[in-house]
């Protein structure tokens, strides 16, 4: 783990996806690349540096770009993603698909996974990593869980206790349980490639999932619920922080050993 000293001396970079689509503010009302702030303290309150990742159009180059600047990567909550990407019809529930955002995270996401940098998903990034490994959701969890207390609309959040499983990031990061802010109304079905649920609600709704440590020691991690809005537990944030640093330590270590030689 990095010490608190090399987080202040070399803090790492970590990008984080943004939405896109119609916003107001003052007189305006325009298209806009925004997001939530509660994301960005929760990177910059863990010791890291913030920087915005707005979905634009998607080349293999520029995805590689991006991610050469980039230390630790966050796929960020919003609307549904498009069932097309994982072979199913739409839902009457479902959104109206922001295809271009969803392009651009699996693009990212499968970037991320092929070079080891650090990834946390949160709520529909869970959902954008699981699609990324072959994944599917349920489109509409009342039809599953037979109530609406995982999304109860108007903005409001509901806490929703969270078992994890043994021996997980995600236990070894918040322990055995936790309360979380919950805000969704889909979730994961099957799961992706590599991927292994790592926590649990009460209404057997998969809430976290994670590559196994074990498989080639990269942090990849996604929560379902929305650790950037409880700023006053980091534990999530400085998952993906720490991981970032000693990505990036690991990068530096490259580079200085490459200028010797």
């Amino acid at each position: 783990m990095p010490s608190p000293e090399s987080l202040r001396s070399r803090p790492p970079v970590v990008g984080l996806t943004t939405y896109l689509q119609q916003a107001q503010t003052g007189v305006w009302d325009v298209r806009a690349a925004f997001l939530p702030a509660g994301y960005v303290e929760g990177v910059t309150s863990a010791g890291g540096i913030a920087m915005l990742l707005p979905p634009q159009p998607v080349d293999d180059a520029i995805v590689e770009r991006v991610l050469d600047g980039l230390d630790g990567l966050v796929i960020t909550g919003g609307r549904d993603v498009d069932p097309a990407t994982y072979g199913h019809a739409p839902h009457p529930k479902t959104d109206e698909p922001a295809r271009d955002r969803d392009a651009w995270e699996l693009a990212l996401v499968r970037g991320a996974l092929t070079r080891g940098l650090p990834l946390l998903g949160i709520c529909r990034g869970a959902q954008v990593l699981n699609v990324a490994l072959g994944g599917t959701l349920h489109q509409h969890l009342p039809d599953v869980v037979g109530h609406y207390q995982h999304q109860l609309g108007n903005a409001v959040f509901n806490t929703s206790s969270i078992q994890t499983v043994s021996g997980t990031r995600v236990a070894a990061l918040i322990g055995e349980s936790t309360d979380a802010q919950c805000y969704h109304h889909q979730a994961i079905a099957e799961l992706g490639t590599g991927l292994m649920a790592s926590a649990w609600d009460s209404d057997g709704v998969v809430e976290a999932i994670e590559i196994p440590s074990d498989a080639d020691g990269t942090f990849v991690v996604a929560v379902q619920w929305h650790p950037e809005e409880r700023l006053d537990d980091l534990r999530i944030f400085a998952g993906v922080v720490e991981a970032a640093a000693a990505y990036t330590s690991g990068k530096a270590q490259v580079t200085s050993g490459r200028n010797v030689s």
